[in-house]
């Protein structure tokens, strides 16, 4: 079975309180990270209509400030789907209700698994790729999930090659004293 991505696409918007911010006075991003995972599960959850929970989350770069009084606005869709899994991107946007300023704040991968209800993975429906956006967020979709495989086997403990590094860390915040080896 295959499904558009419009079909599973949710929107939420939500204004910024002043118990939402941090002792900055800056929304809190941690406040944001919840509102991305919900959005990311009701998306992922309405595609499979089955129960998701988020396997992982790729790449959170908080790109612009949100403040006390703006309208947040949360865009979630499904860019991939594997057998069981699908990637959420979603992306945030805050506007200033009284300028109608809009920034920017925010764009975020979720991994998100089915589940059926006794906590087993289940096979996801499908997306029909209708567009060349679609088709370009589907590969990135896969190149991130490559970058990935690699990026954990060359780091593992029994696959770690310091020297490979040494000349990297030269001119950092660092200094290297090896007890043992």
């Amino acid at each position: 079975m295959f499904k558009t991505t419009e079909e599973s696409q949710v929107t939420m918007t939500q204004l910024m309180l002043p118990s939402h911010s941090n002792f900055s006075g800056k929304i809190h991003g941690g406040f944001i990270l919840s509102l991305m995972d919900q959005i990311a599960f009701a998306c992922a959850s309405r595609h499979s209509r089955n129960y998701c929970v988020t396997a992982s989350v790729n790449k959170v770069d908080f790109l612009n400030p949100i403040e006390v009084g703006e309208l947040v606005t949360l865009k979630a869709s499904v860019n991939y789907t594997g057998k069981t899994s699908m990637v959420i991107g979603v992306r945030i946007e805050s506007e200033n209700i009284q300028t109608g300023e809009k920034k920017h704040c925010n764009s975020s991968y979720f991994t998100m698994v089915a589940k059926d209800k006794h906590g087993n993975n289940v096979q996801v429906p499908g997306i029909i790729l209708d567009t060349k956006n679609k088709v370009r967020r589907y590969a990135r979709s896969i190149a991130r999930q490559e970058q990935a495989k690699n990026r954990s086997s060359e780091f593992r403990t029994s696959e770690f090659k310091m020297e490979l590094y040494l000349d990297s860390l030269k001119d950092q915040n660092a200094k290297i004293e090896l007890i043992d080896n």
